[in-house]
């Protein structure tokens, strides 16, 4: 289930919301123009599965979308764990390269097939941690600042729209309030304690 978690921002940052209720997540996200949707999770996908399949599945969903928003480049990633020798390494040059606080040209727009990440939106004095999963749609307007946390064990895989073909491109800002509020290995576990 989602999960909202809104912090202060600053040197000792407060928790001063956090909700799971769908309509709630969407209202305070509307605020500060992020649009968030639920959309129906396709089981098969569970453990992540080829990008053409993927797409397909989804056909209707992404065309919607993609004619709403004018994207030209839609991808699917996908991070799971893997026997592979070359995994410790991947998985902590993929999460290190999104935990720092940046900034896109364009919007960042996610759809999770399945897994989860946390998109930590940090503007008007405040970051809107946003627990995406399974089923959530998440579009950061261009220019929001903000960081992603997929977690020391990162499994998932979303759907990607872009304006541009360039795909993925951050601007960071070098701010380091990334560190002072908590991460999706916190986050997580706490929720799975209450």
């Amino acid at each position: 289930m989602t999960l909202l978690t809104v912090y202060t921002d600053g040197d000792a940052p407060e928790k001063v919301l956090e909700s799971e209720e769908t309509e709630d997540i969407a209202v305070a996200l509307k605020e500060i123009d992020v649009r968030f949707e639920r959309w129906e999770v396709a089981e098969e996908f569970a453990a992540g599965g080829d990008q053409q399949a993927i797409l397909d599945r989804y056909r209707e969903d992404v065309a919607r979308v993609i004619e709403a928003e004018g994207y030209v480049l839609v991808d699917v990633v996908q991070l799971h764990p893997t026997e592979d020798p070359g995994w410790e390494e991947l998985k902590t040059a993929a999460r290190n390269k999104f935990l720092s606080e940046h900034t896109h040209d364009d919007d960042e727009v996610r759809f999770f097939v399945s897994g989860s990440g946390i998109f930590y939106l940090h503007t008007q004095g405040k970051v809107y941690a946003v627990l995406c999963e399974a089923g959530d749609l998440l579009s950061v307007p261009a220019n929001t600042t903000h960081w992603f946390d997929m977690g020391t064990e990162p499994d998932f895989t979303a759907i990607r729209f872009f304006h541009d073909e360039d795909g993925w491109v951050g601007n960071f800002t070098g701010n380091p309030l990334a560190e002072r509020i908590p991460g999706y290995d916190q986050i997580t576990e706490a929720r799975a304690r209450s």
